[in-house]
């Protein structure tokens, strides 16, 4: 079973940081962020330089029970672990677009927004999700940080009330036809032909970490990659011994490894403990 410390330690000793330009469309910003997909694929499951195929296939399949597709949360399960959500930037400091998916402290099998093979990839009710958030310039993979969402998302209540209250307000339209949907909402039969419809869609954001969590961790310039790792302490705690000691043991003077103090995302006048990993070349 792999983990995020796994993750830190492969990136940390293959120290690639080129992101492979997919090419199965004619849509760069798509390509690129496949790119990063296959890159934190890779770096989970230790296949990053592995060259026979069907070893890396059957080695990802035994790490991984499911991989989404561009429309669904999540790209990735680890199995009987992490679900990961990949996001690519390019600005170190832009937002995040989380298109119609509210930012998720955890992903939970009855969700309307995951798919049924989703739901089925293994026996689970609740999962952690952590947010892979890559910088990418040009084909440079220059800052990636791995945060798990309780960290910086706040309980699903915050955002599903928001969501519930404005497709609840579509509703009392007069004389409109609606349809169930996923979305805000679906008119149907806008206009007396009966032939125009409108879809109502949510276009979620969320800050960059560098600007949520600038009060632990600032971006540094002169470094050409950065990787840096955040969660509770407790999900730190839950982790396999041995991997923790291959962390706390690391003899290499560009690795950092701090425990600190958080806001929570419920309560920011709260604070949680934390850990933070940091790998600067």
């Amino acid at each position: 079973m792999s983990n995020i410390l796994k993750a830190f330690i492969n990136i940390l000793n293959n120290n690639q940081v080129s992101i492979t330009n997919v090419t199965q469309d004619n849509n760069r910003a798509n390509n690129m962020c496949e790119g990063l997909e296959t890159y934190i694929k890779d770096s989970f499951a230790d296949t990053t330089n592995e060259t026979n195929e069907q070893i890396k296939l059957e080695k990802i399949a035994r790490i991984y029970s499911y991989q989404g597709n561009k429309n669904n949360p999540p790209d990735l399960i680890l199995r009987d672990s992490d679900a990961i959500e990949v996001k690519k930037l390019e600005s170190k400091n832009s937002a995040i677009a989380l298109n119609s998916s509210y930012p998720k402290a955890k992903l939970y099998a009855n969700s309307p927004m995951i798919t049924n093979a989703c739901r089925s990839c293994e026996e689970w009710t609740i999962k952690d999700m952590l947010y892979a958030v890559g910088y990418v310039n040009q084909s440079d993979l220059k800052s990636l940080w791995l945060v798990y969402g309780d960290c910086f998302c706040a309980d699903k209540e915050t955002y599903e009330r928001i969501k519930n209250t404005i497709s609840s307000g579509i509703t009392t339209i007069p004389d409109v036809e609606f349809t169930d949907t996923k979305e805000l909402g679906k008119v149907k039969k806008v206009d007396p032909l009966g032939i125009t419809d409108l879809r109502i869609r949510g276009m979620w954001h969320i800050d960059n970490p560098n600007k949520t969590f600038n009060y632990i961790y600032t971006y540094d310039d002169t470094k050409d990659f950065q990787l840096i790792c955040l969660m509770k302490k407790e999900k730190y705690d839950s982790l396999p011994s041995e991997d923790k000691e291959a962390i706390e043991n690391l003899e290499n003077d560009k690795v950092e490894v701090k425990d600190i103090r958080i806001k929570n995302p419920n309560n920011p006048v709260q604070l949680i403990d934390a850990k933070l990993l940091i790998f600067k070349v």
